[in-house]
């Protein structure tokens, strides 16, 4: 799709005092869940819209010496039809600055139908394919549970409502005292009383009617078993054992408490446990604290069924194989390839988080031939000859970056299972593997965040000889 011509010859309209409005079209969607724009040959990349549309936007950041400037829509002059009701007022931005402000983050495309979110998605990953790594695929984006019939209106058993499925929120506190979030880039915390994308084990704790005096951040983890959530609050500098004590109070007692210190990872018991339980391809797992775990309900499944069905469609996942783990955090990979190799094989699995590795030595406890290594991957990796028949690797959203894709492919394995949230890093990190002479076998993408511009792939890489 090529930019749009159309230029608004109008001069900008100042409203509230430095606040600028223009009429332009909205062009094709880029990384980032924006959209691209041009007014009088300036880039301007604006969230909210469709492409095709055209509408009305309001500059959230035009100093004249940048290079683009960002923007919101305010009116939709000609709307798209795949444009529906956004399902969360806090977070449409045209009811939101209507009311003088910018909406909350988190949920940009919930103006859009959940098919063409899903086509958008594939959109943006076939441009990231072609242009960071030199090929070029089209992949359709899956939705990973219920019904799809193309509609992101209700929430019955016939309809995929892409809503309910975060077993994980992360929330800010208003100077008020009250449970809000941050609007896009900006330091403005807007109060929230629900969250729509969250599971109900989230909102039927009611956070938003505490007093959260004191708290700077509030972390919530709600299994999708069903098991005891937990709550993490982390204190501002001065809050003292007696505020706390009063915040714990107005929680339930069937829910964990703990305060945390995020710049050190520190969790301290409050009450209940410091951990969660969750469970996935048949194994129970523990999770400490700000541990990472996928937060759509339905995430470790699909994803753990993704990765053993190409590494063992391909012959790469067999009893007695040899096989690595690589960023394996509590374990949810780690588990189901002990399965699959046997008592014969043997699994190394590597994770840099200590609190996290503990969790994953406690979730493989009693399996004498899986080794847990806590540490750099790329300090294991160097420090190894060790050669394997597969890796899995689940890099944080910057990707593995060239040193360890090197070692990665020096290791020898016959195939990697990568698995990314980020389709920018991911084709870097391609371009890698195709420079050092492997090639992409197999490609799947998820919508594990539906109305928001997040998608979740799984490749099967192999050497290309």
């Amino acid at each position: 799709m090529t930019h749009p011509s159309y230029t608004d010859s109008s001069k900008p309209t100042a409203q509230d005092g430095a606040a600028k409005e223009l009429v332009v079209d909205v062009g094709p969607i880029a990384h980032g869940g924006h959209f691209v724009a041009r007014h009088e040959g300036r880039v301007i990349f604006v969230r909210h819209g469709i492409p095709g549309e055209k509408v009305r936007i309001r500059l959230t950041d035009s100093g004249e010496s940048s290079r683009f400037w960002r923007a919101d829509v305010v009116d939709v002059l000609e709307a798209s039809d795949d444009r529906t009701r956004h399902f969360w007022a806090l977070a449409d931005s045209l009811a939101a600055w209507r009311k003088g402000g910018p909406p909350v983050g988190g949920a940009e495309l919930g103006h859009v139908t959940l098919e063409r979110q899903r086509r958008l998605k594939s959109e943006v990953l076939a441009e990231q394919l072609k242009r960071l790594a030199g090929v070029e695929l089209n992949i359709d984006v899956e939705p990973v549970s219920g019904h799809d019939p193309a509609s992101n209106g209700g929430a019955g058993p016939d309809v995929d409502s892409g809503l309910g499925w975060r077993t994980r929120a992360s929330f800010a506190v208003t100077p008020g005292g009250r449970l809000g979030m941050h609007a896009h880039r900006s330091d403005v915390i807007i109060p929230v009383h629900e969250m729509p994308l969250a599971l109900p084990g989230i909102n039927d704790l009611r956070l938003w009617e505490l007093d959260l005096h004191g708290i700077s951040r509030v972390e919530i983890a709600a299994p999708a078993n069903g098991s005891r959530p937990l709550v993490l609050l982390a204190p501002e500098e001065g809050t003292d054992a007696r505020r706390l004590n009063r915040i714990l109070g107005q929680l339930s007692h069937e829910v964990s408490v703990a305060s945390f210190d995020p710049a050190r990872g520190e969790v301290l018991q409050l009450r209940g446990r410091t951990w969660v339980q969750e469970s996935a391809a048949g194994h129970e797992y523990r999770v400490t604290g700000e541990g990472f775990w996928q937060i759509h309900k339905d995430a470790p499944d699909t994803l753990v069924g993704a990765v053993t069905g190409f590494l063992h469609d391909g012959g790469y996942l067999l009893p007695g194989s040899a096989v690595a783990d690589l960023y394996a955090g509590a374990g949810l990979f780690t588990a189901p390839l002990v399965d699959a190799v046997g008592i014969t094989g043997s699994v190394l699995s590597v994770e840099g988080s200590p609190g996290t590795s503990r969790d994953a030595r406690k979730n493989l406890h009693g399996e004498p031939h899986v080794e847990i290594v806590q540490g750099k991957v790329e300090r294991v990796l160097r420090q190894r000859s060790r050669s394997f028949d597969s890796l899995v690797i689940d890099p944080p959203r910057a990707g593995a970056g060239k040193a360890v894709v090197s070692q990665l492919i020096e290791s020898g394995p016959r195939a990697i299972a990568y698995v990314s949230c980020d389709p920018a890093s991911f084709a870097r990190d391609l371009g890698y593997f195709r420079n050092g002479g492997w090639r992409l076998d197999s490609l799947r993408a998820f919508d594990l965040y539906p109305h928001t511009h997040h998608l979740e792939t799984v490749a099967l890489l192999v050497p290309a000889a």
